[in-house]
């Protein structure tokens, strides 16, 4: 294990964590893992990285793109008040690569509320799977807090990816059968209780797509979708559960109490609306839905188990 304190201000998905030396300092860990994967944690990041060729694990490649991973995290966090703004507002010059990838997938989602950092988690996963692929790994899984970027190099080559029912729960209610058909995955999901605020009352959005970035800005859309006025929702500004959110002075949903039935299935109904749109632009592939106790998928036929 390795440890080294480190300084950084990063917000993440409407939620921040500040830094810069005065304010706060965050211990940085590298830890190998039983089987080869390498978990690597850094303020607001937490990061298990796995790499193989064919079938026989990399954990000293796993290493080393542990030790980059914080340095993507630093190229974001150098940027962050720029990538805290709505997207609409900003330029793409003088952004570097991930926080540009960032900018230009939660501009593919495209809803006006939306900042760069609802992508980050994903963007920073892709960037680590993008860097093991270039030095000759054949399968790469990187699961940033849950949201996943992955790449398989064989077509006959399975991943099969556990999706939760309520974001802060640690039971799996189905799986996802992911082939090399497709070189490049990635998987996210957002939803009440997660690690960042949510603007709907979703239990869980994950949303399949190409990239890890545009799965992640897409389930924060997703979440933030199903929406629905109802008295029994608790919602606050942003900014007061968190000063520092890059989504300021917009509600978001803190609880909700047992949703009546025609509530969860209005919410659910104005989610898969908003899934359906994603797929016909192509932004994703392909979503699952749970609000209240009902939950319903698209775009994932052959490919969901459970």
């Amino acid at each position: 294990m390795r440890r080294i304190g480190v300084d950084f201000e990063l917000a993440v998905n409407g939620r921040s964590e500040r830094s810069g030396s005065p304010v706060r300092r965050y211990d940085e860990t590298i830890l190998p893992l039983p089987g080869g994967s390498v978990l690597v944690e850094c303020g607001p990041m937490r990061l298990v990285i796995s790499a193989w060729v064919g079938r026989v694990p990399q954990p000293g490649e796993a290493l080393v793109a542990a030790s980059k991973a914080i340095e993507f995290l630093e190229e974001v966090a150098s940027q962050r008040e720029r990538l805290s703004a709505p997207w609409r507002r900003l330029d793409k010059l003088g952004l570097s690569a991930i926080p540009l990838e960032m900018l230009e997938s939660v501009a593919l989602v495209g809803d006006e509320d939306l900042t760069p950092m609802a992508s980050v988690a994903g963007a920073i996963a892709d960037a680590v799977a993008t860097f093991l692929v270039a030095r000759g790994m054949t399968k790469v899984i990187v699961d940033n807090g849950g949201d996943l970027a992955i790449r398989i190099g064989d077509p006959e080559e399975r991943v099969r990816v556990g999706v939760r029912s309520k974001v802060d729960r640690r039971d799996l209610d189905k799986i996802l059968i992911l082939t090399g058909r497709r070189a490049s995955w990635g998987v996210a999901t957002s939803g009440l209780g997660g690690r960042s605020l949510t603007r709907g009352i979703a239990w869980s959005a994950t949303a399949i797509a190409e990239k890890g970035a545009l799965a992640d800005a897409a389930a924060t859309s997703l979440a933030n979708s199903t929406w629905v006025e109802w008295g029994g929702i608790e919602r606050k500004r942003a900014c007061e559960l968190d000063p520092q959110s890059d989504i300021g002075d917009l509600e978001v949903t803190v609880r909700i109490g047992e949703l009546p039935p025609h509530v969860a299935s209005l919410g659910l109904r104005k989610g898969l609306e908003k899934a359906r749109l994603l797929m016909e632009r192509g932004v994703i592939s392909g979503a699952m839905i749970r609000v209240g106790h009902l939950s319903e998928s698209v775009g994932l036929e052959g490919i969901l188990e459970g």
